[in-house]
């Protein structure tokens, strides 16, 4: 149940970063939005509560560090999408 969880809170992090930098075509890419916002939020979620000293548990540090992972891995995607179509 964990799980499944964890896949929901990334996808709806990864939606919201998508949402904060514009959607491409009018609508939202599920596949990115669940590998953004899990990898987002493995890395900036856990590096930010770390660094509050909240510890795992989830505060507002560890929401707001998961937005930002997600919405650096977003941008890098989508950046890395558009040279490969320009090449």
């Amino acid at each position: 149940m964990l799980i499944l969880g964890l896949i929901l809170f990334g996808m709806l992090i990864g939606a919201g970063a998508q949402l904060i930098l514009g959607r491409d075509g009018g609508g939202i890419d599920w596949t990115m939005a669940i590998v953004a916002g899990l990898v987002g939020s493995f890395v900036g979620g856990l590096l930010i509560s770390l660094l509050a000293g909240d510890g795992i548990e989830l505060r507002a540090s560890g929401i707001i560090g998961s937005l930002a992972g997600a919405l650096i891995v977003t941008a890098l995607w989508r950046w890395l999408a558009g040279r490969s179509k320009a090449a």
